[in-house]
């Protein structure tokens, strides 16, 4: 198979903030305004503890996106829901693969017990409220007018799927 999805290990840090970052400075699907630092990676792996966290490799070109789940909130009264999150670069987008790396971190979501998968989204990221859309999520809110990049304000928009 061309590419393969596996569980991000430390060596994946620097790729995973590239593409991060490649989406913070070309895109609203990123919230950040500025790129971040590779140290940043060890934070994030400290975030996904204990859920699923994977990379997308294609073999000629090494990791070309990732996602994970991670806790929504530290109350043990939110633990049966779980907030995803992913980023895939650009040319390996419309290949299915968000596909296939949704439905992954859904089979572990669902075997961990979560219930409720939450995504927290750009008004200005159409592809990825459509996506979210055509994979069962549902808007569930939406904050008006609360952040501002590149000089653009933007909604943010929450989406929720039952699983």
């Amino acid at each position: 198979m061309e590419y393969n999805f596996r569980k991000v290990n430390e060596k994946d840090g620097t790729k995973v903030i590239d593409i991060f970052n490649y989406y913070i400075e070309n895109s609203f699907a990123a919230f950040p305004e500025k790129k971040l630092s590779h140290a940043i990676f060890q934070p994030l792996l400290e975030m996904a503890k204990g859920y699923p966290f994977y990379v997308i490799e294609k073999e000629a070109d090494g990791v070309i996106g990732f996602g994970f789940i991670g806790r929504y909130h530290q109350s043990e009264v939110f633990d049966r829901v779980a907030e995803l999150t992913y980023f895939i670069l650009p040319p390996y987008t419309k290949k299915r693969l968000g596909t296939r790396l949704f439905n992954i971190l859904i089979n572990e979501a669902k075997e961990m017990g979560i219930e409720t998968l939450l995504a927290s989204i750009t008004s200005l990221n159409k592809a990825s409220i459509d996506f979210h859309l055509a994979h069962g999520f549902k808007e569930c809110g939406r904050f008006e007018n609360i952040g501002k990049k590149q000089n653009t304000d933007f909604d943010v928009v929450w989406m929720q799927k039952f699983i």
